[in-house]
């Protein structure tokens, strides 16, 4: 789609104006400046002291077209190309889940569990983060975990191309590998820790998402089956394989399948102490499997 030709030249606040009617957003105003403060590369705080600062013509037609590809629907994520996960920013591309608030939690047990390890060994902890999409729980427990090393899977290569990405931005790259391949067959050693964000959109859920959600994220990152669960059984199948003694695993799950994701961790890992851990909207979100 073409931008609308611009009649006359809009100042900041006139351009705010123009897009918060247009872009598809639960909150339009804020989209329309988050889109601004990119085109023009300043703060939204910028926008909001420069109110009256006039778009020359480039500014403006780079403006458009990003507000005419909101108005198709495309998330506002992709559409500046970045994604804050866990205070750090992050890449992101068609080619990756654009990381959601929940997995911080994901982030959080990791690192709990992994820094009440560091009382009962010295040694470099080791972990591994099966389908790292953007690489955004990896990097950021490599980087609140600089006594450690990790790797990253992920089936798609454009995806771990991204993820790199990220990891050299946030200075972690050096202790990162990353690996294509299916969940867990691509790690070359059992490891302390296992995190997982896996797809788990059952296929009767499918036409009740979001639509920016389902036209524009990677299928390959959402769809887990008939009943959402199918690589997450595989995971856990796996998961006894690859993790050494009195490791953990910590694994993201949707808010209604708590119940048979305890039976098959409790399958896979019989004498573990097993929780379902909630995240901040009370829904269950986290299981966390642990020695």
């Amino acid at each position: 789609m073409k931008p609308e030709t611009r009649i006359h030249a809009l100042s900041i606040r006139e351009a705010i104006a123009w897009a918060s009617r247009r872009v598809r957003a639960s909150a339009p105003r804020l989209a329309a400046e988050v889109l601004l403060a990119h085109v023009l590369n300043v703060s939204r705080a910028y926008l909001l002291a420069h109110p009256e600062r006039t778009l020359a013509p480039d500014e403006w037609e780079a403006f458009a077209r990003l507000v005419a590809r909101s108005e198709q629907g495309e998330p506002l994520f992709y559409l500046i190309g970045e994604r804050e996960f866990y205070g750090m920013p992050f890449k992101v591309t068609p080619a990756v889940l654009i990381p959601r608030p929940e997995t911080e939690g994901l982030v959080d047990a990791a690192l709990e569990w992994a820094r009440s390890r560091a009382y009962r060994t010295y040694a470099p902890l080791v972990f591994a983060d099966i389908g790292t999409g953007s690489g955004c729980i990896a990097v950021a427990l490599a980087v609140y975990l600089p006594n450690s090393r990790g790797y990253a899977t992920d089936l798609s290569p454009e995806a771990l191309e991204v993820a790199q990405e990220n990891a050299a931005r946030h200075g972690v790259a050096s202790r990162l590998t990353f690996l294509q391949g299916d969940l867990c067959a691509p790690l070359p050693e059992p490891v302390d820790l296992l995190v997982a964000n896996l797809p788990y959109v059952a296929r009767s859920e499918w036409a009740d998402l979001d639509p920016a959600i389902r036209e524009y994220e990677p299928i390959l990152a959402l769809d887990g089956g008939p009943d959402g669960l199918d690589l997450i059984r595989r995971f856990l199948a796996q998961a006894p394989g690859y993790l050494r003694p009195i490791g953990a695993v910590f694994l993201e799950i949707g808010a209604g399948q708590g119940p048979a994701v305890l039976t098959l961790a409790r399958a896979a890992f019989p004498r573990a102490v097993i929780r379902l851990l909630k995240d901040a909207a009370g829904l269950d979100r986290i299981v966390a499997i642990t020695h």
